[in-house]
């Protein structure tokens, strides 16, 4: 047991407090814009109880390898993964997308991808770290992937297509039955990130919203990257990755000798077991019952905002597909600004001009009626209404 001296203990930890003060905090919510959630109580115990363990070495730690395999389980159920599947914790999307297009790289031979204007900036990060050619494909008018024009698109080249379950900026989905379609006649790696959406739509088809398949029901589906940081309710950082075949894994294994697996795939090697265990922790609380129970409730909550914001005459860039609302605004740099000012954190879009509001499990409907009326002040302000 390590002594610790109490007075440098209370030094330490009185500076700590003192930047930790100057954070956003979730449990404040008054953080609007953020993907990111408030971990579930029950996330944060199990995060600390397994803080010291390492599963890059997985038999120094057997048991947080049987939680890892235990909740790689849980998941392969929710996105109804083959019994070829196989899957990879990651970090988060970042990770998953970057794992997963060294896979259709590996495996093609090839270097071009095909993906949608509303891709995340982890793509760009990808196409410089891996020497990867990134072809855009527009939006529909309802903020999705054309179709019409991705097709015009595809050539010899192509390693993969990315299609978006929950688009970062409006939580739109594109239609991954005609992507799957599509590449699974042309032999195509399909990716879908769901980083945002896997824990979301499906619940939202089982609350009987009209919302398109996604998972590896559509034979064309390769990989599907999810986050638990995001809408699974547990800590960060936390993502798996699943992958339809368990051999395309080889494709970027290397030996590792110094530790107690022969073999090593993925980006990181040492990989803490607590997150992992924090995620487990909460998906067996929760189960699906309890976070379609959590979906349910965020809908709500994104219904009566988008009420109230009507109330205001402010209008949504779209009706939203989730619980993700972009509010048109001719300034949101100055409302995102301003709002900051008053203790509230939004994110702007300027590509959209709106900022988006993202109504995570720890915002209550009473928190927006906190927020409308700082929002309408500034907004009258800075002249928008």
């Amino acid at each position: 047991m390590v002594s610790v001296d109490k007075k440098k203990r209370m030094k330490i930890f009185k500076e700590l407090e003192n930047f930790q003060q100057r954070d956003f905090c979730f449990s404040s919510g008054h953080i609007l814009g953020s993907m990111c959630a408030q971990p579930h109580p029950i996330a944060r115990e199990a995060y600390i109880q397994f803080l010291e363990t390492n599963l890059g070495d997985p038999e120094l730690c057997p048991g947080t390898k049987e939680i890892e395999s235990r909740f790689i389980a849980f998941i392969s159920k929710l996105l109804h993964a083959p019994k070829t599947s196989v899957g990879q914790i990651v970090s988060g999307g970042t990770e998953g997308n970057i794992t997963a297009m060294w896979i259709a790289k590996q495996l093609s031979g090839k270097k071009e991808v095909i993906l949608p204007e509303s891709a995340h900036f982890s793509f760009q990060k990808i196409a410089s770290l891996m020497n990867m050619k990134l072809i855009q494909v527009p939006l529909t008018n309802e903020y999705i992937m054309d179709i019409t024009e991705m097709k015009k698109k595809i050539h010899k080249g192509i390693a993969a297509v990315i299609g978006i379950a929950g688009s970062t900026e409006l939580g739109t989905i594109d239609p991954i039955p005609e992507l799957s379609d599509i590449c699974s006649d042309e032999h195509i790696f399909l990716h879908v990130d769901a980083a945002f959406g896997g824990f979301v739509i499906p619940f939202l088809k089982d609350l009987h919203y009209k919302v398109p398949e996604f998972d590896f029901t559509l034979k064309g589906v390769s990989t599907i990257s999810i986050d638990s940081h995001k809408m699974g309710y547990s800590a960060i950082p936390l993502g798996t990755l699943m992958i339809r075949q368990k051999h395309w894994l080889e494709s970027i294994s290397v030996e590792s000798p110094y530790i107690s697996s022969e073999k090593q795939a993925g980006i990181l090697g040492t990989r803490s077991g607590a997150p992992v265990a924090a995620a487990y922790a909460v998906a067996q609380y929760l189960g699906f019952e309890g976070y379609k129970k959590m979906v349910k409730s965020c809908m709500d909550v994104t219904s009566y905002t988008e009420k109230r914001l009507k109330e205001l005459e402010l209008s949504l860039v779209m009706k939203p597909t989730m619980n993700v609302l972009g509010v048109k605004l001719k300034k949101p740099g100055q409302i995102v600004k301003k709002l900051s000012e008053q203790g509230w954190r939004v994110n702007k879009v300027e590509r959209l001009s709106c900022i988006r509001l993202v109504l995570m499990p720890q915002i209550t409907k009473q928190i927006i009626d906190e927020f409308i009326p700082v929002l309408q002040k500034i907004c009258e302000e800075v002249g928008e209404l």
